[in-house]
C-alpha cells in the first residue's frame, strides 16, 4: 500500500504548491485509488496532482473527512474531471451531487476491500482505517473528534499501526506511544513536540511525500 500527500501546508518538492489544507492518495493492488480530502483550492490540488503524475480520472473513490473548506474546497474541480468515482461524505455535510453515487456516512462501514470509514464521530468528522500488512493505518483530516477517540474507533478493524493527517490541537501524546508510524500534517499544532517525543517513528509531512507500507 502506498500513500502520497498531495496537499499540505508544507511541500517536499519545489515544483509543488503549499497551501492551508489537506489531501492524500491511497493506492494498493486490491483496491481502487482513494482520494482522501481535496484541500482548499481546486487549482492547487490539480496542479500538485499533475506534478506528481496523478490523473484525476484514475481515482475510484473520494472520501471527504468533514465539511470545512480546507478539506472539501477542491471537490468540485475533481468531479469535473472524474465522472465515475464513488463519493463518501459525512452525513452532516448533507450535500447532494446530481448524477453521482454519493454515500452519506453516519456509522462505521466498509468502503472497499481493506478500507473502512470510522463513521462520522461526534457528528463532526470521519476518518479512514486502512488494513495494511503492518496493521491499521488511520488517515485523518483534522481530528476534531479527538485523536484518542479516532484511534479507538479505528481499532475496531484491527491493531492500529500508524496515523497520518491533521491532529489539530490534540495533546493526547500518550495515545501515540504505541503506534509505529506517526505523520502529523496540516493543522497539527504540536508537530515539534510530537517529533521530540517520537523522533524515530515521526515523519515530517509535506506535499510530495510518499510512504509505502
Amino acid at each position: 500500500m502506498k500513500f502520497t500527500i498531495i496537499y499540505d501546508n508544507e511541500v517536499k518538492k519545489p515544483s509543488l504548491k503549499a497551501d492551508w489544507g489537506f489531501s492524500c492518495l491511497i493506492e494498493a493492488q486490491d483496491m481502487p485509488p482513494i482520494l482522501f480530502d481535496t484541500g482548499a483550492s481546486g487549482s492547487i490540488l490539480l496542479h500538485n496532482m499533475k506534478e506528481l503524475g496523478i490523473s484525476p480520472s484514475t481515482i475510484g473513490i473520494i472520501v471527504i473527512s468533514h465539511a470545512h473548506w480546507d478539506h472539501a474546497g477542491g471537490l468540485q474541480d475533481i468531479l469535473e474531471l472524474n465522472k465515475d468515482a464513488e463519493i463518501y461524505l459525512p452525513a452532516s455535510l448533507g450535500r447532494a451531487i446530481s448524477g453521482r453515487k454519493v454515500v452519506q456516512v453516519e456509522d462505521a462501514t466498509q468502503i472497499c476491500q481493506n478500507a473502512f470509514t470510522t463513521g462520522e464521530l461526534k457528528g463532526i468528522e470521519q476518518s479512514l482505517a486502512l488494513n495494511t500488512d503492518k496493521g491499521i493505518l488511520v488517515v485523518v483530516g483534522c481530528s476534531h473528534p479527538g485523536v484518542g477517540d479516532i484511534i479507538d474507533a479505528a481499532a475496531k478493524f484491527g491493531t492500529v499501526y500508524g496515523i497520518v493527517g491533521g491532529f489539530h490541537g490534540s495533546s493526547e501524546f500518550e495515545r501515540l506511544s504505541d503506534l509505529s508510524l506517526i505523520c502529523p500534517c496540516h493543522c497539527t499544532q504540536y508537530k515539534f513536540e510530537i517529533k521530540e517525543l517520537f523522533p524515530e517513528k515521526c515523519l515530517n509531512c509535506g506535499a510530495g511525500m510518499v510512504v509505502e507500507l
